[in-house]
């Protein structure tokens, strides 16, 4: 068994690492950058919920048009505890996350507000592309009477 090599002695002096991945370069091709930002005051909560509403079977979509010139599309996520313990109710949020990530670009209106408001034991256990239908179909409905 021979000794580990000795250190160089220059190499205290190398340059810093550098990842050979631009920030981009790890995206899905025709990945839509995001154009929403997260709802975070009560009021807006409470105004999405007196504006029209779809429930599909894993969630509850709520959407109102702000009429306040600004396009941004503004989005809120809520579980309340019939949904489950904190784990259940933060896994059930992480994927009305992700699907509001995918989908709200393309599909939701400039200038609108949305809330998805997770189902009991929905939410969590249905497959990713169910939720992925059930939002799309929430979107059209809601954008039907625009």
């Amino acid at each position: 068994m021979t000794p580990p090599e000795a250190p160089r002695s220059d190499a205290g002096i190398m340059p810093p690492a550098v990842s050979s991945c631009s920030p981009r370069a790890t995206e899905p091709q025709g990945h839509v950058p995001e154009k929403w930002t997260v709802l975070r005051k009560r009021a807006d909560f409470l105004a999405a919920a007196r504006a029209r509403r779809q429930g599909t079977g894993s969630m509850l979509v709520q959407g109102r048009d702000r009429r306040d010139g600004d396009t941004a599309i503004r989005v809120g996520f809520t579980c309340s505890k019939k949904v489950g313990n904190a784990v259940a109710r933060n896994r059930a949020k992480r994927r009305l996350r992700a699907l509001a990530r995918e989908l709200l670009p393309a599909q939701g209106l400039p200038g609108w507000d949305y809330v998805l408001i997770g189902k009991a034991e929905e939410t969590g256990a249905r497959p990713y592309e169910a939720l992925k239908r059930d939002l799309s179909y929430a979107l059209r409905k809601l954008s039907g009477g625009a």
